[in-house]
């Protein structure tokens, strides 16, 4: 069916659909609790699996392939939705904020903070300033900067123990 679909056999691609929407549905909704938003997830999940379905090996299970792609697409939509939730305020937060120093931290410390990053070596002061300060994915970083998502992981690591190390005797005073 696979090499069927990769033909371009459009009928081949609905019958292989179909064979597995609804447990890839059913994994984005135990995943995100959210109705719509596993519908959006089973889409994305089929969306990449067509496009990527020259790649596939068959290691495994088509089934399982799609799985772990529907898995992925869903940790990274409840990773956006908290980074989203967590940007919206309520109107009483929004006031109090707007007269609170950024990011809430002491000027001081804050101060500090932006010393230590500005110090990384660029790597990984690019990796801390798209992830968790404008809140990118990995996997978007990776593709911004042409690196394997685990490459992005694993410099945001080493840049946050920098980070720590030298924070650390501010943290101590």
């Amino acid at each position: 069916m696979i090499e069927q679909v990769l033909a371009g056999d459009r009928l081949a691609g609905r019958a292989l659909y179909d064979a597995h929407v609804a447990r890839v549905h059913r994994t984005t909704y135990r995943l995100t609790g959210d109705e719509m938003l596993a519908q959006e997830c089973t889409q994305e999940a089929f969306i990449r699996a067509f496009a990527r379905l020259d790649r596939f090996r068959g290691d495994a299970a088509i089934g399982t392939w799609l799985t772990r792609i529907a898995v992925t697409v869903s940790l990274n939509a409840i990773r956006r939705r908290k980074r989203r939730d967590g940007r919206e305020l309520g109107l009483d937060e929004a006031a109090t904020m707007q007269a609170a120093e950024p990011g809430g931290l002491e000027p001081d410390l804050r101060d500090r903070v932006v010393q230590a990053i500005d110090a990384l070596p660029e790597i990984y002061r690019t990796i801390v300033v798209l992830h968790d300060v404008e809140g990118y994915t990995h996997a978007e970083i990776g593709s911004q900067l042409g690196v394997p998502e685990g490459t992005c992981k694993t410099r945001l690591f080493v840049a946050r123990r920098r980070l720590r190390e030298m924070l650390a005797d501010y943290v101590r005073e």
